[in-house]
């Protein structure tokens, strides 16, 4: 689809600086129009469809997407045959088996359904998950050492391994059986794991590389237990029920939601409103979730309780919560990351306050540099993430932010925009001896450096990444999906929206544009300085908004500002369930003046 070609509503600049385009361009309108027509749909779904490149033959399958129509042969992953006969063997022969997990939630998952899937069959795996400050990512030797010790004959890293050369071959010489299932890029050569599956080894051609390590995991447990169906094997596990798990970690991964993956999301949706799993309920629980579950829910509000032990507290909480069936242990340990997010949460804005002032000196008068990357003492090292996340958000741009120790060497974590890819830089940076280990994917990475690396590795990403960070933010115009009013933005409108769903990475939330509405009643809210008002149109249409994190923001400024002059407004539509009823909530992410 060719780009866009006309300025939506004539905004040419908004008050964040952005202009307004129509997602559509000629060929995508004409499309919007024969895919309503065909699937007997309203002509704003049509433009929703249209809008993500999908044409009037693809819609269909695009309204409806189901594991068994996406799902492919697990056989065309690389070593995939190998792996899943010696997950049978350990299964047979009834092996002491360890789950060596990363430490964030795709980990977590991915342990989990290994682990659920393992009982089934009687076996008791030992999940290991590594401590974040003190043994960093990826298997270690010590960590080997102690799991062989404890007996293992077989062991799974999940969501690491690819690059851990020296800790695989120590286990292999030991002899203890390695299978790596992971999801992360590596242009090196690869361990000597006894087989490794991953879609984005440099010789698989599966074309899977979209999926994390959890949907990886699942592909391994599809191709295992056909395997033991074709030997007369019995009563399996019942896989569509563990879906819940691959998509909570396929929102949190922040992978983006085509194809198979939009599947898993749906599907493990349901399993998740379900119940099955008592870890996934605990936390939304604690959350205060109102409602079925749906993506934010995922991403937003339990990801991040999983993720607390992982960054301030005890690593394995979460694979633990979320392989558990005792209902008393699971609240506990929901109880455990609940205080854990909340301790996570200070640490983040302290450090978030810190951070932004450095980035405006840094940024300074004019475009700035391409990349941020910023670095403190003061900062803990399990929050450099969501640092980074949040300064990318702000200033549009890939970021690093790395916590540092007394002698200045540290551990950092970057995170990058659409178009940019950031793992392959720091892999390169890697390999040139600039930094002394990274590693990651498009979207977000990680990186160890010494003493006297930071600056070498700035220099670095400004000279690999300026190129395509420029391309990146020419083309980050907002893109509307089409116009609505107040009185339009209705909850059967957003039922209907949701059949294009699950919206995140690779399939963006539609953004309406409110033409020459009123903000009334606009106030600070939270401690995350959200802006809460009540939109308003001149039929007399109103409906509940807000703008997240926005009070200290040009877009806030305009909304607490504004009085009675009516303002363009852009954002997106969610339901919200409080006390029970349902009702339609506007976030707004940018205005105009008409």
């Amino acid at each position: 689809m060719s780009a866009p070609h006309r300025h939506f509503l004539d905004v040419a600049r908004s008050v964040t600086g952005k202009a307004w385009v129509d997602r559509l361009d000629a060929e995508a309108a004409r499309h919007a129009g024969a895919i309503a027509q065909q699937q007997e749909i309203s002509e704003i779904l049509g433009r929703i469809v249209a809008g993500r490149g999908i044409g009037p033959d693809e819609a269909a399958s695009f309204l409806t997407p189901t594991i068994r129509d996406l799902m492919p042969d697990p056989s065309s992953l690389t070593d995939m045959d190998r792996l899943a006969e010696r997950v049978v063997r350990a299964i047979t022969d009834n092996e002491r088996v360890a789950l060596f997990g990363d430490y964030d939630v795709d980990g977590a998952c991915a342990c989990a359904l290994m682990a659920r899937y393992l009982r089934h069959f009687g076996l008791e795996p030992v999940i290991y998950i590594p401590d974040r400050i003190f043994e960093g990512y990826g298997p270690n030797v010590a960590a080997m050492d102690q799991l062989i010790e404890q007996g293992a004959t077989l062991i799974l890293t999940l969501d690491c391994g690819t690059v851990s050369d020296g800790p695989i071959a120590h286990a292999r010489g030991r002899g203890v059986d390695v299978l790596v299932i992971d999801h992360h890029l590596s242009d090196h050569e690869l361990p000597p794991a006894t087989a490794l599956v991953n879609p984005n080894r440099p010789d698989d051609i599966s074309g899977l590389g979209h999926l994390c390590a959890t949907g990886v995991v699942f592909m391994v447990l599809v191709a295992t237990s056909r395997m033991l169906r074709e030997r007369g094997d019995s009563g399996l596990p019942d896989l569509m029920g563990l879906t819940d798990l691959v998509a909570l970690a396929t929102v949190c991964d922040v992978v983006p939601l085509k194809t198979l993956n939009r599947a898993f999301v749906l599907r493990g949706l349901d399993a998740a409103r379900r119940g099955g799993n008592r870890g996934i309920a605990a936390l939304a629980l604690a959350a205060r979730i109102n409602g079925p579950l749906n993506p934010y829910h995922l991403g937003f509000l339990i990801g991040p309780r999983i993720n607390a032990g992982g960054r301030i507290g005890d690593a394995a909480l979460g694979s633990r919560l979320l392989s558990l069936h005792d209902e008393h242990e699971v609240l506990a340990i929901a109880a455990r990351l609940e205080e854990l997010n909340q301790e996570r949460q200070r640490i983040e804005r302290e450090a978030l306050e810190e951070a932004i002032r450095a980035a405006e000196i840094e940024i300074g008068i004019g475009e700035g540099p391409p990349v941020l990357v910023l670095a403190s003492a003061n900062w803990h090292p399990g929050i450099v993430g969501l640092v980074a996340a949040r300064l990318r958000e702000r200033f549009e741009r890939p970021t690093f932010a790395f916590a540092l120790g007394p002698d200045g060497g540290g551990t950092g974590s970057g995170r990058s925009m659409s178009g940019v890819d950031l793992g392959r830089a720091v892999i390169a940076a890697v390999e040139a001896g600039i930094i002394a280990k990274g590693g990651g994917h498009a979207m977000a990475a990680g990186a160890t450096v010494r003493p006297g690396q930071i600056g070498p590795f700035r220099a670095h990403l400004t000279e690999a990444l300026a190129a395509s960070v420029g391309t990146a933010r020419a083309a980050s115009a907002l893109r509307i999906d089409a116009a609505l009013t107040a009185r339009g933005a209705t909850t059967a409108l957003c039922g209907e929206i949701e059949r294009a769903g699950p919206f995140g990475a690779g399939n963006p939330q539609p953004v309406f544009a409110f033409p020459a509405h009123t903000v009334r009643f606009p106030e600070i809210v939270g401690q995350g300085g959200h802006v809460r008002f009540t939109l308003s149109s001149g039929d007399g249409g109103r409906v509940k908004a807000i703008a997240f994190r926005a009070a200290d923001t040009d877009l806030g400024r305009a909304l607490l500002g504004s009085g009675e002059a009516p303002l363009h407004l852009a954002g997106t539509l969610a339901l919200d369930h409080y006390q029970g009823r349902e009702s339609v909530q506007f976030r707004a992410i940018d205005a105009a003046v008409p």
